[in-house]
């Protein structure tokens, strides 16, 4: 299973004719392809898939997409920590 966890694009450029953006995925930067998203511009958010920038988010949805995945990762350690005993 791929999780989409929301990015932003701090940076466009052109690479070998591609339209390629940096994403900081909460201090981690990858690299992405933007040719799908033409009108995604720096400090948009996004989900990335295979190296592809998907879609744009608005900053409330990116916000709540990482909540919920904090949410999930503390769940999943409570979990975690109850089968131990």
């Amino acid at each position: 299973m791929c999780l989409a966890v929301p990015g932003k694009i701090i940076e466009i450029y052109d690479s070998a004719g591609m339209r390629m953006c940096k994403i900081d995925f909460g201090g981690v930067t990858r690299e992405a392809c933007l040719q799908v998203l033409p009108d995604a511009k720096v400090g948009d958010f996004t989900i990335v898939h295979a190296g592809f920038a998907l879609n744009i988010l608005s900053e409330s949805e990116a916000l709540e997409t990482l909540e919920a995945l904090r949410e999930l990762g503390e769940i999943e350690s409570e979990i975690n920590i109850g089968d131990e005993g």
